[in-house]
């Protein structure tokens, strides 16, 4: 099991989202997406707060910034 779960990712990452605009995150699709590209990012060689970060998988710390609000998913511009 995932931890934490979809759900409460979305929920994290909609919480700043302004009353009646759609939300940043609306699918699980899209938090896939935007963690396996900040996991690239890392991979790649971008600096991360997260303390033991070299002990960890990137996907998990990039799921945790997600989940501490370190990283913001920013919608694509239309």
């Amino acid at each position: 099991m995932l931890h934490p779960s979809y759900s409460d990712l979305m929920n994290v990452v909609n919480a700043d989202a302004v009353e009646n605009e759609h939300p940043v995150v609306n699918s699980r699709y899209s938090i896939v997406m935007a963690t396996s590209k900040r996991a690239r990012q890392l991979i790649d060689g971008a600096g991360t707060p997260v303390e033991d970060a070299n002990d960890k998988k990137p996907l998990s710390v990039a799921i945790e910034e997600l989940e501490g609000g370190i990283v913001k998913i920013v919608p694509d511009e239309e």
